[in-house]
């Protein structure tokens, strides 16, 4: 079938307007295609991981070394998602070289935590940035490591849904309910509105 952009356009499901690549907290979620239960299972309330769960996780604690402006929070891989806390810390450097970052920053909120306003139609938005510094390039590279060790070791090339949820995180109160929302997700499986 031919494309047709009256017919064959994908709306974003991204903030528009916002610059992902700017210093902030995010809430990701992604699902693997057709929420095949690709990592493990939930037993007794916990979740087992696999040998795909447990190169998944792997590739997830690695990001770090990859993007050195990104911090870990709280993640949880489950049967067929993965829920993580992203922490974009300011990009600072010569020749657009990232340094290594600084162990200043602590997982528990701090009474400084001030994250980004939204942007509204009237405001400057910051300047471009490489876009690989920016949320969208951090989970692509994910993707593409994790999809590499499925091609390698099984009959499965397509991991992943097209796309992702992200949400920023705006206050302490919310980062708070987030990690406890992702804590709480292997024992909440069978409610969840995934689970078949």
């Amino acid at each position: 079938m031919k494309y047709n952009p009256d017919k064959h356009h994908r709306r974003s499901i991204r903030l528009q307007g916002y610059d992902y690549s700017q210093p902030g907290i995010y809430f990701i979620t992604l699902c693997t295609q057709n929420h095949e239960c690709l990592f493990g299972e939930i037993l007794n309330g916990e979740m087992r991981l696999n040998e795909f769960g447990k190169m998944t996780q792997q590739c997830w604690l690695e990001i770090p070394h990859h993007f050195p402006h990104v911090k870990l929070d709280e993640f949880v891989i489950m049967p067929d998602h993965i829920h993580g806390i992203i922490i974009l810390n300011d990009i600072v450097g010569a020749k657009n070289f990232s340094p290594q970052p600084s162990n200043n920053f602590s997982p528990q909120p701090s009474n400084n935590f001030s994250p980004q306003p939204m942007p509204t139609p009237q405001q400057n938005i910051t300047p471009f940035r490489s876009p690989s510094k920016t949320i969208g390039s951090i989970i692509r590279g994910f993707k593409i490591g994790v999809t590499k060790g499925f091609r390698q070791n099984m009959d499965i090339y397509v991991v992943w849904q097209r796309n992702y949820y992200e949400h920023i995180i705006r206050n302490k109160v919310e980062l708070n309910r987030m990690r406890q929302y992702i804590i709480d997700n292997p024992k909440k499986w069978k409610t969840d509105e995934n689970y078949i």
